[in-house]
């Protein structure tokens, strides 16, 4: 009988934490565009005992994300999904913020919405930008949360977006995310499945400290110095998240976000004097 499988896309900075929480016992499959960093990540998950499967992957193509869907559900039932792949504003143009970051979340949420088992859940990562940015406008989220996955880049505003600033690409797409995430939740219920997301605030990965080094790094030093906690998050941080929302302890939750910033957003919008 075949094992249950855990599907991680994306194997950067969370991607390994959260295959050894979720991995014992299952079948895990990493996807991710890099080869050398999916064989780096998958050797190291192996020599600790775990059952691992590799696939390539492109998020922003449908094909590609459909291929990894059918390969997943080929190897078990699938359990658990946790979508983390995206890249950041100092890592990318705003257009390729949009494919990977928006589009790439939507193809996932689709194709596994396809094959999800009865039970399973999945975990999509947003960002607390998208807390920061607040709505995006009744009648934008209104067309991202009706319009069809291949005709999402082409909205008027996320066209826009895809030609302007990265940085407010990227929480514009965030937020978008948690939309596809709240719209995915009636067709993954239909199949005895939820689906959430976790919008982390700076954790301290690659892509975290690249945006540390970037040109907005000093104010993000400053909101987790006035945070409750005053300090980064930690991969294990949002795997520990991750790992509850996934779990039959969450199975009243889905179609929400869940803000694992360290109280950095309730800081930002409750100012002290």
């Amino acid at each position: 009988m075949a094992s249950d499988v855990v599907v991680v896309v994306g194997v950067g900075g969370m991607g390994g934490p959260l295959a050894r929480r979720l991995g014992p016992g299952r079948t895990v499959l990493l996807a991710d565009f890099s080869a050398e960093l999916l064989a780096g990540t998958a050797s190291a998950l192996v020599g600790e005992g775990h059952a691992v499967e590799t696939r390539e992957l492109d998020v922003s193509d449908a094909a590609s994300v459909a291929d990894l869907a059918t390969a997943a559900d080929g190897l078990g039932p699938v359990r658990a999904l946790v979508h983390t792949a995206g890249v950041s504003p100092v890592q990318a143009p705003a257009d390729r913020v949009m494919a990977v970051d928006l589009l790439g979340a939507a193809l996932v949420l689709d194709a596994f919405g396809e094959v999800i088992a009865p039970g399973g859940a999945g975990v999509v990562i947003s960002s607390m930008s998208a807390a920061l940015v607040g709505s995006l406008g009744t009648e934008v989220e209104a067309a991202i949360a009706t319009t069809p996955t291949d005709g999402l880049l082409d909205l008027p505003a996320v066209a826009e977006m895809a030609a302007g600033d990265p940085g407010f690409a990227y929480a514009f797409a965030k937020r978008a995310v948690q939309i596809l995430v709240a719209k995915a939740s009636g067709p993954w219920g239909r199949r005895a499945a939820r689906v959430n997301s976790i919008s982390p605030g700076v954790i301290a990965t690659s892509m975290g400290q690249a945006e540390l080094d970037g040109p907005h790094g000093d104010g993000m030093r400053a909101m987790v110095a006035m945070s409750g906690t005053a300090r980064l998050g930690t991969p294990d941080d949002i795997a520990a998240a991750a790992e509850f929302l996934l779990s039959e302890r969450a199975s009243f939750i889905t179609g929400t976000d869940l803000l694992v910033d360290g109280g950095v957003v309730a800081a930002v919008r409750t100012p002290t004097p």
